[in-house]
């Protein structure tokens, strides 16, 4: 028998200072796939209001690897934006960049190391190309202390200035740095 994922509500106040973005509500619902960790789940809200445009929307999940986890089309059906969560391979990420010319490709990592590591792999598989993609990481601490949020409606308050994270959820303050680098 298979397990049927878990649905999640959030209600969001975000605003990005330097892109001059301030939504003071947005309801996203996120689908937890049975298999997923409450950080994963996390890690895409983030990714979502880190990478957010208007018609941003959630890809097919872990049932299909090579999909996005966040994809943005224009009204022509065209990809504009292209975001992967988490433990991206390089080689795919090449991929994704080669096959979306006119999207702005993101990976959003867990942590500082691993968007690290991933360069370390991304040179020594010679993913020259991937340096066209955006790559960051949010801070390990401040996803440790929202996955501690298992509630399935939440209303959060992200705040991003500069390169830093300010989150508000039940009552409780944190932030953290938002790392980026690139190839």
């Amino acid at each position: 028998m298979t397990l049927a994922p878990t649905l999640y509500d959030f209600q969001i106040s975000l605003s990005q200072v330097d892109r001059s973005i301030d939504q003071p509500q947005i309801g996203i619902k996120v689908a937890r796939h049975p298999s997923e960790t409450m950080q994963r789940l996390w890690l895409r809200v983030l990714a979502y209001c880190w990478a957010w445009e208007e018609r941003m929307t959630f890809g097919p999940g872990l049932g299909e690897p090579d999909a996005p986890d966040l994809e943005c089309r224009d009204y022509t059906g065209l990809v504009t934006r292209w975001v992967r969560v988490g433990k991206a391979d390089p080689i795919k990420l090449q991929r994704a960049v080669d096959q979306n010319p006119h999207a702005k490709v993101s990976v959003l990592f867990e942590s500082a190391e691993r968007l690290e590591a991933f360069i370390a792999e991304a040179r020594e598989a010679k993913a020259l190309r991937v340096a066209k993609a955006e790559l960051a990481a949010i801070d390990a601490g401040l996803l440790r202390a929202l996955s501690s949020f298992d509630s399935r409606r939440l209303k959060v308050s992200l705040t991003f200035v500069g390169d830093h994270v300010y989150a508000e959820c039940n009552g409780q303050n944190f932030d953290g740095p938002l790392t980026r680098s690139a190839l």
